[in-house]
């Protein structure tokens, strides 16, 4: 990217870092440099971060939200991480306003580095290079470049080959954690098998949530099991959001302990937020749409 850039002040932008979601996660073998490769369905909710942005004399980040204090707030963290591998010359103050609860399997530090990306090139105003900027983000995760264009996609690889998915139903979402750490190394360490089948070649058209969720049952989550007997709670989890009422399916996201649920719209999933509060009122759960469309990412 450009080096020795100077920009004039300019108002404070802001981003919308939405959770990631695994509507399924097959574990299809392992690279000789221990990356695990995947086959991954992916969707985006309206429930997420904000990270606002500012050209500065230096740069900074400060945390704000419930699980901003739960974060670090130095140079190793993503935010200012992936500023700096972006632009190295143009320091930008950041806030980030944390409402994802942190290493939960929905992606929320590598949507946070993405929603990063994007507000420094607006800043910038730069036209980048997309397969640069997916290589850079590569680097800081394997999450990251799923998270540039936050949409339903499929990914591929370590998380590098991602294709956007259009065409994709709407519908509603209900996120679920019961607040257990299950650090994603254990749970990979876990894992009996790693060769395991992707999803098919060609995936097909979905008319509405519910084909979408039929077609989702018969798929996986290859973490799921291996977490489950980590963090027992997550099970407890599942079987809440199963018996919810208009719920599609059920499953666990990522490496966990973040389990959703679908819905045929936001309503109804809100609907049932009140119903897990009442099952287990410490669990942290917020319902929201999913967001159909790539980069159009907004707040619930």
């Amino acid at each position: 990217m450009r080096r020795g850039t100077t920009l004039p002040k300019t108002d404070p932008i802001r981003e919308f870092a939405p959770a990631k979601v695994n509507l399924c996660l097959h574990v299809t073998g392992q690279r000789a440099d221990g990356y695990h490769l995947l086959d991954s369905l992916v969707v985006f909710a309206g429930i997420g971060d904000w990270l606002e942005a500012r050209v500065a004399a230096t740069p900074l980040l400060s945390l704000a939200g419930p699980f901003g204090p739960a974060l670090p707030q130095g140079e190793d963290n993503l935010v200012l991480r992936a500023a700096r591998v972006v632009m190295p010359d143009l320091p930008l103050a950041f806030r980030l306003e944390k409402h994802l609860p942190p290493a939960s399997g929905i992606g929320g530090g590598s949507s946070d580095a993405a929603a990063a990306i994007r507000a420094t090139l607006r800043l910038a105003g730069t036209r980048p290079d997309a397969a640069e900027i997916a290589r850079l983000a590569a680097g800081l995760g394997a999450d990251v470049p799923v998270c540039l264009n936050p949409g339903p996609a499929r990914m591929r690889g370590i998380g590098e080959i991602v294709e956007p998915l259009a065409g994709f139903p709407s519908g509603g979402i209900l996120l679920v954690n019961p607040g257990v750490e299950v650090p994603t190394p254990a749970v990979f360490r876990a894992l009996a098998q790693r060769d395991n089948p992707a999803m098919p070649d060609v995936l097909p058209s979905w008319p509405n949530i519910a084909a979408l969720a039929a077609w989702a049952r018969g798929q996986r989550n290859d973490l799921e099991p291996p977490a489950r007997e980590i963090a027992p709670a997550i099970g407890t989890v599942l079987a809440v959001l199963a018996r919810l009422p208009g719920a599609l399916m059920a499953r666990m996201s990522g490496s966990g302990a973040t389990c959703f649920a679908l819905f045929a719209d936001e309503t109804a999933a809100a609907a049932a937020l009140p119903l897990v509060a009442k099952a287990n009122p410490a669990w942290w759960a917020k319902a929201g749409p999913i967001l159909s469309a790539q980069g159009k990412a907004q707040a619930p």
